[in-house]
């Protein structure tokens, strides 16, 4: 068995952490036993909760550079940060030492903001990283952005989702589920956190023209400006959730998944709508492209017009919409599962051991 330390410095629960909830308990069918290391927060308490009840062991730091010595006996490293400071652990870090990259790597921003948000990234982070023996990412889009940009070579570990905890409801179970929220019209889903990347203004903006439901999850500080702007436009049909552990019970109940990001990064959104077997609606960057084709979604300029144009178009096709969601169902469980990204994940430690043993 692979003893294998997975490191974050996470202040809080997000797509990376949800990440290593989903796909480490799959790991030990095929050989690898992993253990998580996170810092001491009581906002990861639920999360350390989670992993141990799905059997993956954690243990918790109050200085980064415990874990030096906390993974001596680790066979293989994995770092994931938040924070450039904690790649400076990999140069103090045994070998192999190796780092899973779920950052946003680009931003499409006006003004040549993009550009500068690459040039702080390679003197923050890359420059760092390349002291890592392996480097993986979720997409071949990332693998040759780091390439391109910072002379990083990458191992691809496509990101994958749970099928079963997502997945199309029964139609008494969806009628119940929208029974009980108070939905009676076509109803648009993003869970996401609020940051202006995340592009929730254009939602906003949107649900002025559109006879349809938007239910916002997720929290951040961008939630009080955009709720403000909700009520002054006078927008009733747009609902600030906050954060939900039941988040699954939204997708059967939705008619859609909308996610007009401004990064780049496919975005566990986009996978979990399409397990869910919902038409999803998505910016036609590079990364989402990879994950969805028009074949299951719609991949739009995410713009308040666009994002109105395509739910219109949902809501009067409603058996394309239907066959897109079930196309979206398919390709999951054909390339997107958990399952697949955790086989692949153990095939690439094995193969980064080996190198070093």
């Amino acid at each position: 068995m692979l003893n294998v330390a997975f490191l974050t410095d996470a202040p809080r629960v997000a797509g990376s952490e949800i990440w290593l909830l989903e796909t480490l308990p799959h790991l030990p069918n095929y050989g690898v036993r992993p253990v998580v290391y996170l810092p001491q927060n009581p906002r990861l308490a639920f999360l350390i909760q989670a992993l141990n009840e799905r059997g993956v062991p954690t243990q918790t730091y109050t200085h980064p550079k415990q874990l030096v010595t906390l993974t001596q006996k680790a066979h293989v490293r994995v770092v994931q940060a938040w924070f450039p400071s904690t790649y400076a652990l990999l140069a103090h870090l045994p070998r192999p030492r190796s780092v899973f990259l779920h950052d946003q790597l680009e931003y499409h921003y006006p003004l040549g903001l993009k550009h500068m948000y690459r040039f702080v990234y390679q003197i923050t982070k890359a420059r760092r990283v390349a002291a890592a023996d392996g480097i993986f990412v979720g997409t071949h889009w990332a693998a040759q952005y780091v390439r391109r940009h910072f002379g990083l070579e990458a191992r691809v570990v496509p990101v994958g989702v749970d099928p079963k905890r997502f997945h199309p409801p029964t139609p008494e179970e969806r009628a119940s589920l929208r029974k009980k929220l108070g939905l009676t019209r076509f109803t648009v889903l993003t869970p996401a956190r609020f940051t202006i990347e995340k592009n929730q203004l254009s939602i906003v903006l949107a649900a002025r023209h559109v006879e349809a439901d938007f239910l916002l999850i997720g929290e951040g500080t961008w939630m009080y400006p955009l709720r403000w702007l909700a009520q002054a436009l006078r927008r009733p049909n747009v609902r600030f959730l906050g954060r939900r552990n039941d988040v699954a019970e939204f997708y059967k109940a939705a008619d859609a998944v909308l996610f007009p990001t401004l990064a780049d990064n496919p975005g566990l959104v986009i996978l979990e709508g399409m397990a869910s077997g919902l038409p999803v609606i998505a910016s036609a960057h590079p990364p989402q492209k990879e994950v969805l084709s028009p074949n299951e979604g719609l991949l739009i300029n995410p713009s308040p017009r666009a994002i109105v144009e395509a739910i219109r178009w949902l809501m009067t096709h409603p058996q394309e919409a239907e066959r897109l969601g079930k196309n979206g169902r398919e390709r999951i469980l054909r390339e997107r599962t958990n399952a697949l990204s955790a086989w692949t994940l153990a095939q690439e430690l094995e193969k980064l051991t080996l190198e070093f043993s």
